[in-house]
């Protein structure tokens, strides 16, 4: 990923406060998703927001991913991942997931399959895209993840899990 030619030539902006740029973040509804990958690395987890779409052909999402994670070195390493968003009945998923619990007790807490990339997928989830990583870039303190999608599974009747003003919210399917 490179700089846009503007942005190289632009004035420095002045910083933004942290605290400004994460109370906007928080008027951002986002999906909220459990991020696995399994390999020789080993199994590891965590929940993320920061998930998007990037084309349709390849298929392609982004996630990205802090690099001081529990779950980075085993994701990174392992070169695959499966991004499942998670239904409403599974809001308690995503505090598991993106707490200190160990990765063992995130796993044994849902029912999982394996995907083509041989990453974890959540039974339930509303939509699970199975991806390899093709690239990694640093910004800050992530590293943004492109992942092509190698297969999805979704459930269209399951209700939706976001997160809004620091809070989950369910939608009807």
């Amino acid at each position: 990923m490179s700089a846009h030619p503007a942005a190289v030539l632009a004035e420095p902006a002045i910083a933004v406060p942290k605290q400004d740029f994460r109370n906007a973040m928080a008027g951002l509804a986002a999906a909220v998703n459990v991020v696995t990958s399994d390999g020789p690395y080993g199994r590891a987890g965590f929940t993320a927001t920061a998930v998007c779409s990037v084309t349709d052909d390849p298929p392609t999402l982004l996630v990205c991913l802090n690099r001081a994670a529990s779950a980075h070195p085993a994701v990174t390493a392992n070169g695959a991942l499966c991004v499942n968003t998670l239904a409403d009945a599974q809001r308690g998923l995503s505090n598991l997931f993106g707490g200190k619990t160990s990765m063992d007790e995130r796993f044994a807490a849902a029912q999982w399959s394996v995907g083509v990339s041989g990453s974890p997928v959540l039974e339930g989830a509303k939509l699970s895209f199975d991806c390899r990583i093709t690239q990694t870039q640093s910004v800050g303190s992530h590293d943004v993840l492109i992942c092509e999608v190698l297969s999805v599974r979704h459930d269209d009747e399951a209700p939706a899990l976001v997160y809004f003003a620091r809070n989950y919210h369910g939608l009807p399917a």
